[in-house]
């Protein structure tokens, strides 16, 4: 046990880090863009499509840790109203739900960043596979999630996040 909890820790720190990275990389690629744009009237080739393959990525990790931390979208007005039992089979069918999807983007990710990587992106010449490999990586760490969820064990890595109220 201890041994998966050291490989699934290494696992999720990496994915997190490379979450923040792209974000930091987002932010710096269009900060750059604007200066350049503004001041020198001059834009570099290739920010336009590297700031869209991180926004992709950013957004599809962001799927990932949402749900790692507790924070997506969940309306309780209505389950409220049922018993805890209730509210607790429901919790595991929602959870099931959720690992299937990540089951979808793992195959249909892969599928499709397979099929996409014969073509090339116009600007920076790399393969459009780059764009769409975060689907089945995304899939595998929601996948991952899920289980651990289904399993009572708790992923949120930051415990002072707070829920909109």
């Amino acid at each position: 046990m201890d041994l998966t909890k050291k490989v699934y820790s290494l696992i999720d720190n990496i994915f997190e880090k490379l979450t923040l990275l792209s974000l930091i990389l987002l932010v710096v690629i269009v900060t750059l863009q604007v200066i350049t744009r503004y001041f020198f009237n001059f834009v570099f080739f290739w920010s336009e499509e590297i700031t869209l393959l991180l926004l992709v990525w950013f957004g599809f990790m962001g799927i990932a840790i949402g749900f790692r931390e507790y924070i997506h979208l969940g309306i309780d007005t209505f389950t409220n109203l049922f018993p805890k039992i209730f509210n607790k089979v429901l919790d595991k069918v929602i959870l099931a739900v959720v690992f299937s999807f990540g089951i979808y983007l793992v195959v249909q990710g892969w599928q499709f960043t397979v099929l996409m990587f014969d073509s090339t992106l116009p600007a920076t010449k790399l393969p459009s596979s780059i764009t769409y490999i975060i689907m089945p990586i995304t899939g595998f760490m929601i996948c991952l999630y899920a289980l651990l969820q289904l399993f009572n064990i708790n992923t949120a890595m930051y415990k002072d996040i707070e829920e909109g109220h």
